[in-house]
């Protein structure tokens, strides 16, 4: 294997390394702290005489107008204080809200209300709870993320600690596998102080074949026990390395990410675990169903962008499985990675906190995997994901239990309850059809009262949210996942309540192709049915609407506009369910690179490259060359690194663009394309910069586009 330069490239934000890595040693200072504490305690007992004030509507309505007005001037000011300031305010009136739910709008002893009027009145208000609960914590999860720094590592190698760099595998394509060993292997670090260990449940020879021919460690056990987590802890029982790297099969890590990783554990000497976002190189079923890869966050980017770094900064960052280190002494003091639950790697990161372990994050993305590849799997995934948490919180509930802080619970107390959404998320689907096909009386109040009250909580939620949450997901999305996973996910969580042992480990599929353009009926029923439901109920209130002559007009309204939300969300979320065609197996990369290539007649021309897959690459000349197809030429990529020439036959030659496709690669060759697709320390930092900021109007009109490109597909076979 060639020398390795070990020197991290530019992955750093800007400014001095050294000094930032300094002033995040301790995260915020206590006296910050402190300060927080008191100006929330302050802010509880003068709110709560604006939250419980009764007010005449005319004064309420005042009072929201505003709010809103200040709202609006706060938002136009940077700063992360404003953003607590539009916190406080968003809390002041939510919790107004739920205070003048619970004291006035729930008074069902008149004896004209029945059983009905009280089931559904009662089941939307837990619904509420619920969605306040996860809004306040949610907030304090994300008071202050902590956007901590890499710190350096000596210049001293001799004094680097030893890592050995683990992948669990099961039955993933060696295809898949290979890239990110080789990548492990090539990455910046001493050889003599690092092993890549390749953990294969599936017992199968062709993977041992690839680990002899690349140079990793084959590791194969006698039993599946436990799964990915009695993988890993039946590695640990042969590993003497003071750390642990884990990656995902399909995580293929960059070569600096141990350098950028590594840094804290020598500054922290109480560090059991820091965590780097999961960054996905290919589209989730959203994102290639919806025709919306890299134009709209995906539904990872809210956790890895802004919640885990929220976590950081009360020392609650919890181990999300892969793209990550872990001290080995802080594992071996814990038994190793927890087994009870189908979510290992939270659970393991929990317990470590109970031990006085402190845990890290660092939001550079020095790993990319494959998104799931189908709207099925991505929900068993996400099942599983439930589930465990469930499982956690029956059995290991943070809130009790010895070692953690107060911010420590509430963090992780946040992390298990989210997954709870699956019902209220129904609720809220279904809440506005009471009243227009059952006639419910859900709320004791008139709609302009309702409305006076609901919307300055909604509004400023929104618009908080936006705020906060706007480079990393955009407007009303929230509502699209969740839909999507309320109706798979209710029973496992109930019953993971129920029976902690209930269900297996699942791996999600990686790999896979479609050949055909199809609509998944059996993922899609529920929203189908849901969707009708809500189409039904319009039709039903609209009638109400014309021929009752204003009678209940204004309740009418208000659900109808609640019904029709709901119409456009289910929409989208049925036209998830059109899975599209997908046949490339090797993902396409977009990404400006320098390269070099031989000319037919001899010479060679600096180049960039469009973009580039594990099958071939497109490049831009400076000037246009005439090339006939099929002519086979040799290409460079990345020379500033190292020059190794590649064969590659000419697909396409347009003016200044050719398009080849690589012939077979030796090794070296193989290494440096996996460089240049997965291993710059660069490339995946700038993924999503040139994407437009979130704005509240245009991420509707974008949802109710998509809900109406599923009607057409859905009445014109044409388009399927």
């Amino acid at each position: 294997m060639a020398e390795q330069n070990l020197t991290v490239r530019s992955v750093a934000p800007s400014g001095n390394w050294d000094a930032r890595a300094d002033s995040y040693a301790g995260r915020i200072g206590l006296g910050n702290r402190l300060m927080l504490l008191v100006m929330l305690v302050l802010g509880v007992f003068a709110g709560y005489a604006v939250i419980a004030a009764p007010l005449p509507l005319h004064w309420q309505v005042l009072f929201a107008v505003i709010c809103l007005l200040a709202a609006l001037l706060l938002n136009r000011i940077e700063g992360r204080l404003v953003s607590i300031g539009l916190m406080a305010l968003s809390t002041l009136l939510s919790a107004r809200y739920i205070y003048w739910r619970l004291t006035e709008s729930m008074d069902y002893s008149d004896p004209r209300y029945n059983w009905v009027d009280i089931t559904f009145a009662f089941g939307l208000i837990a619904a509420e709870l619920y969605a306040f609960t996860v809004l306040m914590l949610g907030y304090l999860q994300t008071l202050w993320p902590l956007q901590r720094p890499p710190v350096p590592m000596p210049r001293d190698v001799t004094t680097w600690p030893t890592v050995d760099v683990m992948i669990p595998t099961l039955n993933e394509p060696v295809a898949v596998l290979r890239p990110t060993i080789i990548a492990a292997l090539d990455m910046d670090w001493p050889r003599d102080r690092m092993r890549v260990l390749v953990l294969d449940d599936g017992k199968r020879d062709e993977v041992a074949s690839l680990c002899h021919e690349l140079g990793a460690i084959y590791v194969r056990r006698p039993d599946n026990r436990h799964a990915k987590a009695g993988n890993v802890n039946h590695a640990l029982e042969s590993s003497t390395s003071e750390f642990v790297a884990i990656f995902d099969c399909d995580h293929v890590p960059t070569r600096s990410f141990l350098q950028v990783s590594m840094g804290w554990f020598l500054k922290d000497r109480q560090l059991s675990m820091l965590q780097t976002p999961h960054h996905f190189f290919s589209p989730d079923p959203f994102e290639r169903n919806l025709g919306t890869f890299k134009s709209i966050p995906n539904e990872n980017e809210l956790f890895y962008g802004l919640l885990q770094d929220g976590n950081d900064l009360w020392n609650a960052t919890f181990f999300c499985g892969s793209c990550a280190v872990l001290r080995r002494s802080a594992l071996d003091q814990i038994g190793g990675v927890a087994t009870e639950t189908v979510t290992e790697d939270a659970h393991t990161s929990l317990r470590l906190q109970r031990k006085g372990w402190n845990t890290a994050y660092i939001n550079l993305p020095q790993a990319a995997g494959r998104a799931t590849e189908s709207l099925s799997g991505h929900i068993r995934q996400r099942i599983r994901w439930a589930r465990g948490m469930s499982q956690i919180f029956r059995i290991d509930n943070p809130l009790f239990g010895p070692g953690l802080t107060l911010p420590q619970r509430l963090c992780y107390l946040n992390s298990m309850l989210y997954f709870f959404f699956g019902l209220p998320r129904i609720v809220f689907l279904t809440a506005p059809l009471a009243f227009l096909l059952f006639d419910a009386q859900i709320i004791i109040a008139s709609a302009l009262v309702f409305a006076a009250y609901a919307l300055p909580h909604l509004v400023h939620a929104q618009m908080t949210h936006s705020r906060l949450q706007g480079p990393y997901r955009y407007s009303f999305w929230a509502e699209v996942y969740e839909t999507i996973l309320c109706v798979y996910i209710v029973l496992p969580t109930m019953l993971a309540l129920i029976s902690p042992k209930f269900g297996k480990f699942n791996v999600t599929a990686k790999g896979t192709s479609r050949d055909r353009n199809y609509f998944d009926r059996r993922i899609a029923l529920p929203y189908i049915i849901l969707l009708t439901l809500n189409v039904i109920g319009f039709a039903v209130g609209l009638w109400d609407l014309f021929t009752k002559f204003g009678e209940n007009a204004d309740s009418l309204v208000l659900n109808l506009l609640w019904t029709c939300y709901n119409i456009v969300i289910l929409s989208v979320c049925t036209a998830v369910a059109w899975e599209q065609r997908e046949i490339r197996r090797s993902v396409r990369i977009t990404a400006e690179l320098p390269a070099r290539i031989k000319l037919p007649d001899g010479g060679e021309m600096e180049v960039r490259t469009l973009d580039l897959s594990e099958g071939g690459v497109m490049l831009r000349l400076p000037r246009a060359v005439n090339v006939p197809l099929g002519t086979r030429m040799q290409v460079a990529l990345m020379p500033d690194y190292q020059v190794v020439w590649t064969d590659a036959d000419i697909t396409r030659s347009s003016g200044e663009i050719l398009a080849m496709k690589f012939a077979k690669l030796t090794l070296p060759q193989e290494r440096q394309l996996v460089y240049a697709i997965f291993g710059r320390a660069d490339a995946w930092l700038h993924w999503a910069e040139r994407r437009p900021p979130d704005k509240v109007g245009t991420a509707f009109s974008k949802l109710f586009s998509l809900g109406l490109g599923s009607a057409k597909k859905a009445i014109s076979p044409s388009k399927r």
